[in-house]
């Protein structure tokens, strides 16, 4: 029983893998085509948190949205793209969190055409040698981002293609040691 209970942990992390590599494939192929839409990235995130609240719960970590509680922020995009953007980030800042009164804040910002989200977490951080790498797949640094962490290592440059489909962009800055903030833009609407 343990054996197959190993092997189907082993063979979920596969067929994981296989459907981000094919999804990353038509993204930079352009094969998949945006539905763009008018929704509020506000009610998006607070959908975000809640879906990954009992994760953020048990590893003892705190979700902040930094919003006004009933301010609706309009953004177009296709929804349901964003929506994985945003799991992404939020959850990479969970799996990188090792301290005590760990915090996870996602922000909005009014930038001209543009709004500005960032997730910005107080983690481990990256060291600033691997921030220019952090985006391409596989790519994972040295100090405490290892595959024990799950994952098929394909998250951050899915997000970065989806960023970019929607001709938009996304930055990272980093501390190690201090946190993690990634940041992007969307068209208002």
């Amino acid at each position: 029983r343990k054996f197959l209970v190993k092997s189907e942990k082993s063979i979920n992390r596969m067929i994981a893998l296989v459907e981000d590599l094919e999804y990353i494939s038509k993204l930079e192929a352009g094969e998949l085509t945006l539905k763009q839409e008018k929704f509020d990235i506000n009610q998006l995130s607070k959908e975000v948190i809640d879906f990954l609240e009992l994760k953020a719960t048990k590893n003892k970590i705190e979700i902040v949205l930094n919003a006004p509680p009933n301010k609706s922020v309009f953004v177009k995009g296709d929804k349901k793209r964003i929506r994985q953007v945003i799991i992404n980030l939020v959850d990479n800042a969970i799996k990188y969190s090792d301290k005590e009164n760990s915090k996870i804040s996602i922000s909005f910002y009014d930038f001209h055409d543009n709004y500005l989200i960032e997730i910005k977490d107080n983690g481990i951080g990256i060291a600033e040698e691997y921030l220019m790498r952090v985006f391409e797949r596989f790519y994972r640094t040295d100090s405490g981002r290892s595959r024990d962490e799950g994952g098929s290592g394909l998250g951050l440059a899915i997000v970065k293609h989806i960023i970019e489909a929607h001709k938009q962009t996304i930055s990272v800055r980093s501390n190690e040691g201090e946190g993690t903030t990634f940041s992007f833009t969307l068209s208002k609407s």
